[in-house]
Parts: C-alpha cells; structure tokens; sequence
C-alpha cells in the first residue's frame, strides 16, 4: 500500500519541509534560499512498512544490529502521531507503545520528535520517555543522508584523533589520523564521543553539522558495489550522498523509571 501525502510545515521566510507520519520521516528541507541539503532516493519504494532510503530516518530503540531487533529497529516504519503545533516552522510526531512494539520489545515508552525550520537552518529532536515501572536501555540516531555533488570531492572535517569502529572491515577498531575524512570506496565507520560540531565541505559550500545528547557519529557511504546492489538506490546514487548520523550507540542509553533521554541534529547551510 503506497504511503499517503506527506505533511508540509512551511516558515514565514520560505523554508519548508516534508515529513511522512511513517517513520516521522523528515524527506525534504528546502531553507529559505531555495537550498535542499538532503539526499532522497528516486527509487524509494513509499510503501506501509518499508523504510525509506533518504532524508532523515529515525532509528530507535535498535542501531544497526546492536541487539536482538530487526535492523535499525522499529520506530522509522512504524506510524506516529502528529501533535497540534500552531507555532509557524515547527511540528512534532509521538510514537507510543502498542501491542505491536511490545511484541518486538516488551516495554513502555513514547518518543517524540520535534521539527523546526527557518531561515538556512533544520533543527531536528528526539525525546525518549520511560512511563513505566523498569528501566529502558536503548540505542538511537538520527540517520541523516546529505546529499553531495561529487561524494569524490567532498570532506567531513572534525573527527581527526577520533576512535571509530570500521564497520566495513570487520568491525576493527582504529583512530583517525586524517585532517578530514575523504569517502573512498565503502565507508561504514561508528565515531565514539564525537565533537559537538562537525562541517561538511564541497566545491559548492559549506554544511555545519552540530548534535546534542547524542554521544556519537556514524558515517556512511556504499561506495559502488553496495551502492548498486540496493534496490531502492538510483544508478551512481552512492556519489550522491553521505549519511552522517547523530547516535547514541557505543554506550547505550539506560533509562529509569519515570525518566526521559533527548538528543538533537542541527544542520546549518554555509555555517
């Protein structure tokens, strides 16, 4: 069954976004210039129940396989709620607990996701609260793919002297050297406890990548031989993007009774 139309929240200066209930699934940013930063698949399936392969996918309670969960967990195909927001460039979504979640994952929560736009930035926001009477442990990101010219030609600044696990050779443990991370090949790297500020550079500008409550960044790319072998990948589409994550995932969020976790991506155009 093809998804319905997305919801399109708009600011007074222009900006505007797309998000599906689905996932929460934040597909389109245009900024106030006319700029759209994120990378969405032309062969996205926007089918019920099929994660989308672009924009910014919300994965929750599971990363990757950290754990005994479908890949990437169940929060990015199943549907939120959105909330009455009448404040201009902002809305939000909640995604609760239900027969379902609980029969994948047998706790009580609800999530949250906050959306602001405005000017040449995209604030995005995750809360995780803990209704019940034991502990929730978890991991999450914000699994944003941003879309570049020439994956070649581009350069993701601030992770020298970081340890990463490579996922795509083994899940070897190493520390990166380099000034900036160029995208050879396939890239599939979880950077531990990472800066607060991150900057993606390319001929045609400047991205500045800043998150909050999330401890670390993944970084991924295909590469060619990946890239062409997903389905719900265009041709050379692996040249067109680079995800660079918001997680939480080498240590994983314990949550008490009563309590509740937020953790934030901010994209800035030319920052």
């Amino acid at each position: 069954m093809t998804l319905p139309v997305p919801d399109t929240i708009r600011a007074a200066d222009g900006a505007e976004a797309q998000i599906y209930a689905q996932g929460a699934h934040l597909i389109r940013w245009r900024s106030a210039s006319g700029a759209e930063p994120l990378f969405l698949s032309q062969r996205s399936a926007f089918t019920a129940g099929t994660a989308i392969r672009g924009g910014v996918p919300v994965i929750f309670p599971q990363f990757a396989a950290e754990g005994p969960l479908t890949k990437h967990g169940f929060a990015r195909t199943a549907v939120w709620q959105r909330q009455p927001d009448n404040e201009p460039g902002a809305a939000c979504w909640q995604l609760r607990d239900s027969a379902a979640t609980r029969a994948a994952w047998p706790h009580a929560f609800w999530c949250e996701l906050r959306l602001r736009i405005g000017g040449e930035r995209l604030d995005v926001a995750l809360s995780v609260h803990n209704p019940g009477d034991q502990a929730l442990r978890f991991t999450a990101a914000l699994h944003t793919y941003l879309r570049v010219d020439d994956i070649g030609a581009a350069r993701l600044h601030g992770l020298q002297q970081h340890r990463y696990r490579d996922s795509a050779h083994g899940g070897i443990e190493r520390v990166d050297a380099d000034e900036s991370l160029a995208i050879v090949g396939e890239v599939d790297r979880i950077y531990f406890d990472t800066p607060a500020a991150l900057r993606l550079s390319q001929p045609g500008g400047a991205l500045r990548i800043e998150q909050q409550g999330f401890c670390d960044t993944v970084v991924w790319n295909p590469g060619p031989a990946k890239g062409a072998a997903l389905a719900d990948l265009e041709p050379d589409g692996d040249r067109h993007l680079l995800c660079v994550e918001a997680a939480v995932v080498g240590r994983p969020v314990s949550l008490a009774p009563g309590a509740h976790w937020q953790g934030s991506q901010t994209l800035i155009i030319g920052g």
